[in-house]
């Protein structure tokens, strides 16, 4: 299917009919108790002219009683039946409806998954949960009811008009001559339906994306610390109000021709009262008598209610196609991270954990090759970078904010992929290895955790589901959390709230590695681990990680240089290229970026660098740097 097919009209119907392919054997069953039930329904309005015409008023003059208590019973009979399987059939249709709807959030938020952290960095998260919430919620009555409304008041429709043909064929036509009409101006009005629902719904998930933002609790604290609550009140009630006016248009879009339809249909048996008259005094009154008249005008509102149902049920089609053009259109975003056909499966306990990059070049937006920058040159968010970490090594990258240092780390667990180049492990390219089988080669400790609002024990076991009490506390104690969770009133059931707002920076902190520990993986990544916490917390976090990294394979990305001295090798990063690579005391060396920043950080420390003319003075001391390990800064 292409994509104009796709995105038009008959397009997202056709695929959202197909949505009920796996329950084709329940819409059949469905299919079959509509036809029952709506064959059934024409059966007492038919018997209306023999009640009449034959049992309550014969030509011999006495009600007929014996006739008349028979189709009274049939009459009952026939409405117990029907009930009966009105509730079963309500039962049915809603089942296989809510389904549908389960499966459509199930592959929704399936398909989310698998998309790059591309796709979240440049989304909001309200406008996702709105999609996931709002848009198949609203689709609910039409998912549920329409497919049974159709059906059932199609198979009315006709079996009621057979059933007006066959006692006034002169009458029916004179009913059924405008019905396209309305038809045709329920097509027009559809359009119009769809295109305001699409507004509304696209205003109701500004609103959801405000109330995400703003009542987090990061959000919430800004508000209040900057003084802007009465800002984003405002905020909130434009939107709302932009909402609630687009709600009205939606409701209010075509009420005037609903009413019109209403109000004929209402007078339609007084016009068929007038014509019989003027047939019954007429010269031609082809057998018609009072009981035809009474059941012809009680089978008419079964003719008319299923066309206005049908008519409404139109105009809600063509709402719904504004909320299944929405949930499709988040349904068609190809992942960009996907395993290749021959992706293996990759023991942790078989990982030595090398890291190598070969020519790794990124660009956030692919599809446009190079980015531009403001002066015309042409840069890449990673260019050339070519690097091999050993097992078992600690390789720190440092830099400038922005210089491309976590962009490096991302590439390695497949958050993006290059657009160029290759990232291995042991010789594999990344991208040739199941990323359920990266995931548990690769750790990342971020400097902000994430946690769940949710037990300190579930958010642990986050990360080995099957993990035992024992080894939960193993890892806490590795990481130096285990007696602070002591300390709370309900231990490992403590709930930590929303992002673990109720535990502090180093405690978060160290939950998290504590969850990294559980996780054992062979290469661990320290994203800014310890920068946004005080000293005091630096120092546990850091005695935590130290059993972390031993015998692992360790990137550390950090500012704070301090954190990094001691590692095997320290790669400087600057505007997406590594321009210097060594040691901590090789690169105060070689005279760079390095030890600029260096003497940025340590300026009224021990120690002092400078840098003049090509001599490097250390503690007052000139040093040689005759063999100079950092490669040369890029053009």
């Amino acid at each position: 299917m292409t994509t104009d097919d796709r995105t038009s009209k008959t397009g997202v119907a056709r695929r959202a009919a197909g949505s009920f392919s796996p329950y084709t054997l329940h819409v059949v069953g469905i299919m079959l108790l509509i036809l029952i039930t709506a064959g059934l329904g024409v059966v007492n309005p038919y018997l209306t002219r023999p009640v009449f015409d034959d049992a309550l008023f014969p030509q011999s003059g006495a009600p007929n009683m014996p006739l008349l208590w028979t189709l009274a019973g049939v009459m009952a009979a026939v409405t117990i039946i029907s009930g009966a399987l009105g509730i079963v059939q309500t039962w049915a249709t809603n089942v296989v409806g809510q389904r549908v709807m389960r499966d459509l959030r199930d592959r929704l938020y399936t398909h989310l998954q698998g998309l790059s952290l591309g796709f979240f960095t440049g989304a909001r998260t309200g406008e996702i949960q709105s999609r996931i919430a709002n848009d198949v919620g609203g689709i609910q009555n039409v998912v549920t009811n329409t497919m049974s409304s159709v059906l059932s008041n199609i198979v009315i429709f006709v079996s009621t008009l057979i059933a007006m043909t066959l006692l006034s064929w002169q009458l029916t036509l004179i009913c059924v001559v405008t019905i396209p009409f309305f038809f045709l101006l329920s097509l027009i009005v559809g359009q119009r339906r769809r295109r305001v629902t699409a507004q509304a719904q696209e205003a109701a998930a500004e609103v959801t994306a405000i109330t995400h933002e703003t009542l987090s609790i990061s959000g919430i604290m800004l508000a209040k610390l900057f003084g802007r609550q009465n800002q984003e009140i405002e905020r909130f009630h434009n939107e709302n109000e932009r909402m609630a006016t687009l709600a009205i248009r939606r409701q209010m879009t075509g009420q005037s021709f609903f009413t019109m339809m209403q109000i004929f249909f209402s007078l339609a048996p007084v016009a068929v009262y007038v014509i019989a008259g003027y047939m019954l005094t007429g010269s031609f009154s082809p057998g018609v008598t009072a009981g035809t008249i009474v059941a012809f005008t009680t089978l008419q509102f079964r003719l008319f209610w299923p066309i206005s149902t049908l008519i409404e049920t139109s105009v809600e089609l063509q709402s719904s196609l504004a909320l299944f053009d929405r949930i499709f259109g988040y349904l068609d975003i190809t992942p960009d991270i996907e395993d290749r056909p021959n992706a293996r499966r990759v023991r942790p306990s078989d990982v030595r954990g090398h890291v190598e990059f070969d020519s790794v070049r990124l660009s956030y937006n692919p599809e446009h090759g190079e980015q531009t920058v403001e002066n015309g040159a042409r840069r890449w968010a990673l260019n050339d970078i070519d690097f091999d970490i050993a097992p078992g090594q600690l390789a720190a990258f440092v830099g400038p904010s922005g210089a491309g240092k976590s962009t490096i780390s991302y590439l390695i667990p497949r958050l993006y992929d290059p657009t160029s180049g290759a990232v291995k492990i042991d010789g594999m390219d990344v991208r040739d290895i199941r990323q359920e089988s990266l995931a548990g080669i690769v750790g990342y400790v971020t400097q902000e955790s994430y946690l769940f609002h949710d037990t300190l024990r579930n958010n642990l076991l986050y990360a080995m589901p099957d993990a035992t009490m024992d080894e939960i506390e193993r890892a806490a104690r590795a990481a130096f959390i285990h007696d602070r969770i002591m300390e709370l009133p309900d231990g490992y059931d403590t709930v930590v709230g929303e992002r673990g707002y109720r535990l502090s920076g180093g405690e978060r902190q160290r939950l998290s590695i504590a969850r990294v520990i559980l996780h054992d993986p062979r290469i661990l990544i320290l994203d800014e681990a310890t920068s946004a916490l005080d000293t005091a917390s630096e120092r546990h976090v850091q005695a935590a990680l130290e059993p972390l990294m031993r015998d692992r394979t360790t990137i550390a990305i950090a500012h704070r240089l301090s954190t990094i001295m001691s590692a095997d090798v320290i790669y400087v990063v600057d505007e997406g290229r590594i321009v210097e690579y060594g040691t901590h005391d090789q690169l105060l060396e070689t005279c760079g970026l390095y030890a600029s920043l260096y003497q940025e950080q340590f300026d009224n420390g021990r120690v002092e660098s400078r840098c003049e003319d090509g001599i490097v003075m250390v503690d007052g001391n000139i040093l040689p740097h005759d063999d100079i390990l950092a490669i040369p800064a890029a053009d």
